[in-house]
């Protein structure tokens, strides 16, 4: 587990799929380390979260923040050591602020320092306007306006450079490496 929140250098180049709940962030990350010959980290929440309900019907507390967000940097610290082009984030700790934000409406001093101080080149931010599936785990369908309005908030007030991702899975796809092929041509 890491001792802190903090990124290890890496030179790789890193985007995060971001956004509410059910709107295609794994499988895209999934399909762009896929057409870029990368890797991506998966939501650690996701398991560790799934993991707790499936053994006891518990939800997300705020005591498991701290547990989810160090697993979240340690996946991300791990991939960026193996990867040397584009790194793929399912999602990073600025997400973990926002649902502490929204859920308990207080967010950690350590969790809030890094998900600011952490730096990636760029935010696909994913709009809701696609149907939302339900599982164990998601709990909001009738708040994703207003919860994807929080997240670019974020976005903005933090001056992270991102791109609205819409429409089909495939035009989120397109739309995505288009975005990103010219973040590579300025990069390079």
């Amino acid at each position: 587990m890491e001792r802190t929140l903090q990124q290890t250098n890496s030179n790789c180049i890193k985007v995060v799929l971001f956004g509410p709940e059910s709107t295609g962030k794994s499988t895209l990350a999934k399909e762009l380390a896929d057409h870029y010959n990368s890797i991506y980290v998966e939501e650690y929440a996701r398991e560790y979260l799934q993991k707790k309900y499936d053994l006891n019907q518990e939800i997300c507390s705020y005591d498991d923040l701290i547990s989810i967000a160090k697993g979240q940097i340690r996946l991300e610290n791990e991939a960026s050591k193996k990867c040397n082009s584009i790194l793929f984030c399912d999602t990073d700790l600025l997400t973990t602020k926002i649902y502490s934000e929204i859920y308990f409406d207080k967010c950690d001093h350590l969790i809030n320092e890094y998900a600011i101080k952490n730096k990636y080149d760029l935010y696909l931010l994913m709009d809701v306007d696609i149907p939302w599936v339900k599982d164990d785990l998601r709990d909001k369908p009738n708040e994703r306006k207003e919860i994807f309005e929080y997240f670019k908030k974020t976005l903005e007030k933090h001056n992270k450079t991102y791109n609205l991702i819409n429409g089909s899975f495939l035009e989120r796809k397109l739309k995505s490496i288009e975005i990103i092929d010219k973040l590579i041509n300025i990069v390079i």
